[in-house]
């Protein structure tokens, strides 16, 4: 359980956007918000149906250059996240994918996480994995969309 960063930079001599994963406690020191300019080393995940990031176990973890406070008026809220435990007295509330990617993927209350589904409750090792989008924002928000209830296959 961390927070996910998503970054436009350079990994692997390759310049593009990326996603890693950092512990509550590089967050609480750091305080990393949109804009900020870092620098780490990181790994890759072992199993990608798990994980909503690319990268994680991040160590030389680095604040180059802090973002300004000139945030436009919210929605998306691009300040400093709350902590987890924030998080999850809120609650989540079911996020359409497509306004997660259009509007809400900058958000720092828009979520992406994988979700484990059994499928036969008689067979618990039976198994899938899937992501699902979640908001843990105002239910003021003008760009909040449900989407389509979700369907788990199986019994």
């Amino acid at each position: 359980m961390g927070y996910a960063l998503r970054i436009m930079g350079t990994i692997g001599g390759e310049d593009r956007e990326f996603t890693i994963g950092i512990g509550k406690a590089a967050q609480a020191k750091y305080q990393f918000r949109a804009g900020d300019v870092v620098s780490g080393q990181s790994l890759s995940v072992m199993d990608d149906r798990r994980e909503s990031v690319e990268f994680y176990k991040t160590s030389d973890l680095r604040l180059i250059e802090r973002a300004g406070d000139n945030y436009n008026d919210p929605p998306p809220w691009l300040g400093i996240p709350p902590t987890l435990e924030t998080y999850r007295a809120r609650g989540h509330r079911r996020l359409a994918a497509q306004t997660y990617e259009i509007s809400c993927s900058s958000c720092l209350w828009g979520c992406r996480m994988p979700v484990e589904m059994i499928i036969d409750h008689w067979n618990p090792s039976q198994k899938l994995f899937r992501f699902e989008t979640f908001c843990y924002g105002p239910k003021s928000c003008p760009l909040y969309k449900a989407g389509p209830n979700r369907r788990v296959p199986g019994r």
